[in-house]
């Protein structure tokens, strides 16, 4: 039972990666889809309720999440084909998120990505994206999600930057650390 949130965790990589083999947007894209989105939140609630949650745990949970992004990105760009100044959003973001990385990594050396509510609200959005593309205009999507994105990278950035220890569950940058 020690290692069941791991092992969900790791399941989301391999879901990920089998996306790649999947036509995007169909029928069994969308189920392995969302077999990757309950994971990410099985695996959270099974550390909690068991009293298994570790340090290990949350990186693979951060790690299983940017393959998934990596993947969704890799499949879906293509069909967006996003304006140039959504992917130059993207890539300040993307920077924003690594300098966070790098910060982490000089004060506390280790790797680390923290669960703030920012996050977890990108991570739902970044979700949702490819179910509502079907439904919704697309460069309202990525403007919304770009917004979404640089407000929490900013602010994980920030905590990263302010805080004298890791805490990779802190909720935001205006809550107490434990």
């Amino acid at each position: 039972m020690k290692f069941v949130a791991n092992y969900v965790s790791f399941s989301r990589i391999i879901f990920s990666l089998i996306l790649l083999y999947i036509k995007p947007l169909s029928l069994y894209f969308y189920v392995i889809y969302i077999i990757c989105g309950f994971s990410d939140i099985l695996d959270g609630f099974i550390a909690r309720k068991t009293g298994t949650a570790s340090k290990l745990g949350a990186k693979l949970d951060s790690i299983a999440d940017m393959i998934m992004v990596g993947v969704l990105l890799f499949l879906i760009y293509p069909i967006v084909n996003p304006a140039r100044e959504i992917v130059i959003w993207i890539i300040l973001i993307a920077i924003i998120r690594l300098a966070a990385m790098i910060v982490a990594l000089k004060k506390y050396k280790t790797f680390a990505s923290i669960h703030t509510y920012g996050n977890k609200i990108t991570g739902i959005v970044l979700f949702i994206f490819p179910i509502l593309l079907l439904y919704i205009n697309t460069t309202v999507l990525m403007y919304i999600i770009c917004l979404v994105a640089s407000i929490s990278a900013i602010e994980e950035f920030i905590i990263q930057l302010k805080s004298k220890q890791l805490d990779l569950n802190k909720k935001g940058i205006l809550s107490k650390s434990k």
